[in-house]
C-alpha cells in the first residue's frame, strides 16, 4: 500500500534483480506478485506497502474500536503532535543528478506536510539529515536485503518519530511506507521511502510537489488508500470517503465509480491522483490517525 510511478521498464529490472545474486527479493504479495504480471498491468500499480491479511485487519480494527470505546466513544478530531523527521538522503555521488538534494528541498517538503497535516493538528520538525553515499541503497526496492541493510545502519529515534528515506527507487518506484502497527515487530524497518525527485520542485513530474511524501505518511499514520476494498465491504475503515472502485489517476473531476453516496474522492491524499491534484484529509481520516497515532505510537 505505497504509492508509486512505475517505468515501463520495471518488469525487465525486477526479473534481472531476481535473477543475479547481489540482491535478494522476498516473495512477492498475493496483491502485487510482480514478476508474473504483464507490462500493462504494471503502469497501473501506484502502491506497494504490504499486503494486510483480512485477520491482522480485523485484530486492528478491534483494537481501534476498543480504544475508542475506552475513549467514551469516537475520539474526536485533530490530536496536537509534532513529529520529529530523521531525513537519510542516500545518493550516488555529489550533486542533484546523483539525488544527493539539497536541504532547501527538504525544508520546502516539510512546509508541505505541515499544510497538509494542519487539519489532523499534526506538524513536522527536522530532527536531523543525513547524505549517505551508497550505490546499492541509492536504488533501494521494497522487501530487499539493501532495504534491510539500509534501515538497520541508519534508522533513528523510536516508534513516535519519522525516518524518512530519499533516494533513486529501484523500478522507478515513488515510495513506500510501513504502518504504525508494524513497528512493535520490526522497529527499525519504520518509516518511508521516497523517491528523491518527487520532493518539492524535482523532476518526477506530475509527482514532484512533495505529496508522495504526504501520501506515504498517510500509510505511517495507520490510513489505507481509499479505493482498499472497491465498491463493497468496509473499504478504508473510514466512513466519510466514499467507496470507488479503483485507484483514479491524473485528476478525473466527477468520476463516480460505485453507486453508493458520493463521488469518488479523487482530491484525498489517500488515491493515486496527481500531486496537483491532491489538497485533502476527510474527518473521518482525521480521527482514524490521532487513534492511530494515540495507540502505536
Amino acid at each position: 500500500m505505497v504509492r508509486f510511478a512505475l517505468k515501463s521498464t520495471l518488469f525487465g529490472a525486477l526479473v534481472a534483480l531476481s535473477a543475479c545474486g547481489g540482491t535478494t527479493i522476498d516473495a512477492p504479495d498475493a496483491e502485487h506478485d510482480y514478476l508474473n504480471m504483464d507490462e500493462a498491468a504494471l503502469s497501473k500499480i501506484k502502491c506497494q506497502t504490504r499486503q494486510v491479511d483480512p485477520t491482522e485487519i480485523a485484530q486492528i480494527e478491534n483494537d481501534r474500536m476498543q480504544f475508542e470505546l475506552a475513549k467514551g466513544g469516537t475520539p474526536g478530531g485533530a490530536t496536537a503532535r509534532t513529529v520529529n523527521v530523521y531525513f537519510h538522503v542516500i545518493n550516488n555521488g555529489a550533486g542533484i543528478a546523483n539525488g544527493d538534494i539539497p536541504d532547501s528541498q527538504i525544508s520546502s517538503q516539510i512546509s508541505v506536510l505541515n499544510k497538509a497535516y494542519a487539519s489532523a493538528g499534526i506538524s513536522f520538525t527536522v530532527a536531523g539529515i543525513e547524505h549517505i553515499t551508497n550505490s546499492a541503497w541509492y536504488t533501494v526496492s521494497p522487501n530487499t536485503k539493501a532495504e534491510r541493510d539500509m534501515k538497520n545502519a541508519l534508522h533513528k529515534g523510536g516508534k513516535a518519530d519519522l525516518n524518512f528515506y530519499t533516494a533513486n527507487l529501484g523500478g522507478g518506484l515513488l515510495g513506500w511506507a510501513t504502518f504504525p502497527w508494524d513497528y512493535a515487530k520490526k522497529p527499525t524497518m519504520d518509516g518511508v521511502v521516497i523517491l528523491f525527485s518527487s520532493l518539492p520542485g524535482g523532476s518526477a513530474t506530475p509527482y514532484n510537489e512533495g505529496d508522495t511524501g504526504t501520501h506515504e505518511i498517510g500509510h505511517w499514520t495507520g490510513l489505507y488508500h481509499t479505493f482498499q476494498g472497491g465498491c463493497t465491504g468496509s473499504g478504508d475503515y473510514v466512513d466519510d470517503t466514499p467507496a470507488e472502485s479503483s485507484a483514479a489517476y491524473g485528476c478525473p473531476a466527477g468520476r463516480d465509480t460505485c453507486s453508493t453516496a458520493g463521488q469518488d474522492p479523487i482530491y484525498n491524499f489517500m488515491d493515486y491522483t496527481d500531486d496537483p491534484c491532491m489538497n485533502t484529509f476527510s474527518a473521518g481520516q482525521i480521527t482514524r490517525m490521532g487513534t492511530m497515532l494515540a495507540s502505536y505510537r
